[in-house]
């Protein structure tokens, strides 16, 4: 089992490279078992699982040109064409926090161009594949100066350091389905990166659809990371992390045996619980809006008078992500447009299906 000495840049680099450029994507994630809580160094308060996105993507490309000064890190930031100086603090954290896994990012300035293909900020974890796709960048660079690396590593190092970043993007570098933090059942689960689950998933799950309802656009009213910061001393805090080892557990053999009544009572289970932990911490919030109740209702009474299989999760935030195998898509998207587009914001929302993970550009 690696630990954190094992990421960390022992020699100098085998090559020496003056400038160069790469370019990757990396989607988004939805957890159906939540991550809700941390403790120090983005160590997850417990183990989490997620189905990882195909559309709902960044795509981030890095210039590097080797500079004089290699004391401080040196970067401008691009956001979809334009500067963006109210996110460079955060990637200034970022660098500051994986200074000692990658202390070649000293010696180059970097030009760090990304852009989304969904509202940031607005509960659809941007900041999973914003990381995620930045990480891919970084790492390339490290395969570049040291072209030993394996791959495994490769992908462990780039999960390891997006979390460092923000905790769910180790989940958004592997797909279909990534699982995050120790779990006695899960073969090579880390609370370091994340693991793609390692059973076969059952052919109820293969092309899992998840259809984006995006109710409100705007920023959340609170940040994840505050959020998380929340649990510490939550009333509940305890009897939730014990929940999700429990609901993990039981969603590993549902994935297995494709049973999907027991998967959506888990996976809405799951969303409800993250909102109720906000609802009851000190301060408290309510994320959802009313319509996202509204929605929430009417999946309800469609799937019990249809007997389709259509359930829903959300994230932090008001947004609905609805969910449903493929071959029931004709059936749900005509629900989805008759009956919910009217609840969300100007009529936008977004299909998305299960997709692999990060896709190296250039």
């Amino acid at each position: 089992m690696l630990s954190e000495k094992d990421f960390i840049c022992q020699n100098a680099p085998s090559n020496i490279i003056e400038k160069g450029s790469f370019q990757w994507s990396a989607p988004s994630n939805i957890a159906l078992v939540k991550y809700w809580g941390k403790k120090d160094r983005q160590i997850p308060a417990n183990p989490s699982i997620s189905f990882t996105l195909n559309n709902c993507k960044t795509i981030t490309k890095i210039d590097f040109a080797k500079k004089d000064n290699q004391n401080n890190f040196s970067f401008d930031l691009l956001f979809e064409g334009q500067p963006k100086e109210e996110f460079k603090p955060k990637i200034q954290k970022f660098l500051e926090r994986i200074a000692d896994y990658c202390p070649y990012l000293k010696y180059y300035h970097l030009t760090i161009a990304t852009e989304n293909t969904f509202p940031h900020s607005s509960g659809i974890a941007s900041s999973a594949s914003g990381m995620a796709a930045l990480s891919m960048n970084i790492m390339s660079m490290e395969k570049a100066l040291y072209p030993g690396i394996p791959d495994d590593y490769f992908f462990q190092k780039a999960s390891f350091l997006a979390r460092l970043g923000s905790g769910s993007a180790c989940r958004s570098v592997k797909g279909s389905m990534v699982v995050w933090g120790h779990h006695n059942e899960i073969a090579g689960s880390s609370d370091l990166f994340g693991v793609t689950f390692p059973s076969a998933i059952h052919n109820n799950f293969k092309n899992y659809q998840d259809t984006i309802l995006l109710v409100d656009k705007g920023e959340k009213q609170v940040s994840s990371t505050i959020g998380h910061d929340l649990m510490h001393n939550h009333p509940f805090a305890e009897q939730r992390f014990s929940q999700a080892h429990h609901n993990l557990s039981n969603l590993k053999t549902v994935l297995e045996n494709g049973n999907l009544d027991e998967f959506i009572q888990i996976v809405e289970s799951e969303a409800l619980t993250l909102h109720a932990m906000m609802m009851t911490s000190l301060p408290y919030f309510i994320l959802m809006k009313p319509n996202t109740l509204e929605i929430i209702n009417r999946i309800w009474k469609f799937r019990n008078y249809t007997k389709i299989p259509v359930c829903f999760t959300l994230d932090a935030g008001a947004n609905v992500h609805v969910l449903f195998p493929e071959n029931v898509r004709e059936a749900v998207l005509q629900f989805i447009t008759t009956e919910l587009v009217g609840y969300c914001q100007n009529g936008n929302y977004i299909c998305d299906t299960i997709g692999t993970g990060a896709i190296q550009i250039l």
